[in-house]
């Protein structure tokens, strides 16, 4: 099992910025992509930004330019740094982990959801 604790979210005004941490513990070996998706009240949950092992990270448009992830696998964690935030880009932000082991089919973690507020 994979545990994926995020933190960070709250409350900013548009135009402000906050960052996003995800720290993965428990079986972390082989663990080949990480990421966030959000979701917002009525709509579904999207892909906002992911980093695969070896890749190069791959952003959803409408944040490409002000969103930017980074993982640090030493201390397996990822983190997503937002900046020129909107009030569209208010939802619950989910850390996101692929694991893929020998044999077996990929296994998706979620963590529990940070809550990023945007005021207009």
């Amino acid at each position: 099992q994979v545990q994926l604790v995020e933190s960070g979210g709250g409350l900013v005004q548009a135009g402000g910025s906050l960052r996003l941490s995800c720290a993965a513990s428990g079986s972390i070996s082989g663990i080949n992509a990480m990421g966030w998706y959000r979701q917002a009240p009525g709509k579904q949950r999207e892909l906002v930004a992911l980093i695969i092992r070896g890749g190069s990270p791959n952003y959803a448009d409408s944040v490409k330019g002000r969103f930017t992830i980074a993982r640090d696998n030493g201390k397996n964690t990822v983190y997503l740094q937002m900046n020129t935030l909107e009030p569209e880009d208010t939802a619950v932000y989910y850390c996101y982990a692929q694991r893929t082991l020998p044999r077996e089919p990929p296994y998706d973690y979620w963590g529990q959801g940070t809550q990023v507020t945007v005021s207009s």
